[in-house]
């Protein structure tokens, strides 16, 4: 894809937030990807030409993290935690049901583009066990039956809200550019602390 003199502005306006310029690669490689919906090698060299860096040293970091994708994944991306309590809750069964339900498997994505799936090692979100996350969003408690319904309301066009955070889901390609730091107004809307995570808190000051 070619990149417009508004995505070069954006970019420079991202690079203009850090006191070295190599510091702006993460969200520099998220607006890549919030255009083209995957690190492209096209973005790659965008990327080193406008930080000064070789293309191989922006590779590095874009192969490193695995939010980072070398290839298109589905406008609504599902990770299921398969980690130690989420799998002992049901996150295996989950897995494995969704890649059967929806036809794919591991990083691969269904054939009208609408979602993709990856096991994850951890959602960071144990007390809300098993947890689904997709355009890194949280869907907790989740059953095998609740995960079929949250993917079939993305094929159709109107995915459930997420559990905590925004009301509302967001693409992958929108979910991709918050995370290159460009506010959707929406970081304030919704659950963001559950009971289950303040529980500790709450018993803290009763002196339990």
């Amino acid at each position: 894809m070619a990149f417009s003199e508004e995505d070069f502005q954006i970019m420079d306006s991202i690079i203009k937030r850090y006191p070295r310029s190599r510091s702006a690669i993460m969200p520099l490689l998220h607006y890549v990807q919030s255009k083209a919906g995957y690190v492209t090698n096209e973005g790659i060299e965008v990327i080193a030409k406008v930080l000064q860096l070789e293309a191989a040293e922006v590779t590095a970091v874009s192969t490193f993290y695995t939010q980072y994708k070398p290839t298109p994944v589905g406008e609504y991306h599902v990770g299921v935690c398969t980690n130690t309590l989420c799998a002992v809750m049901g996150g295996d069964a989950i897995f494995d049901s969704l890649k059967d339900h929806l036809g794919i498997g591991n990083d691969e994505v269904t054939a009208d583009g609408k979602v993709s799936l990856e096991h994850i090692e951890c959602n960071a979100a144990c007390d809300y066990a098993p947890v689904v996350m997709a355009n890194w969003e949280f869907y907790d408690n989740q059953t095998v039956e609740s995960a079929k319904e949250l993917v079939d309301s993305m094929r159709a066009g109107n995915p459930k809200p997420p559990t905590r955070g925004p009301n509302k889901l967001v693409t992958w390609k929108e979910a991709s550019a918050v995370l290159a730091g460009i506010n959707d107004g929406l970081a304030h809307e919704g659950v963001q602390a559950g009971e289950p995570t303040l529980l500790g808190l709450k018993l803290s000051k009763e002196g339990k």
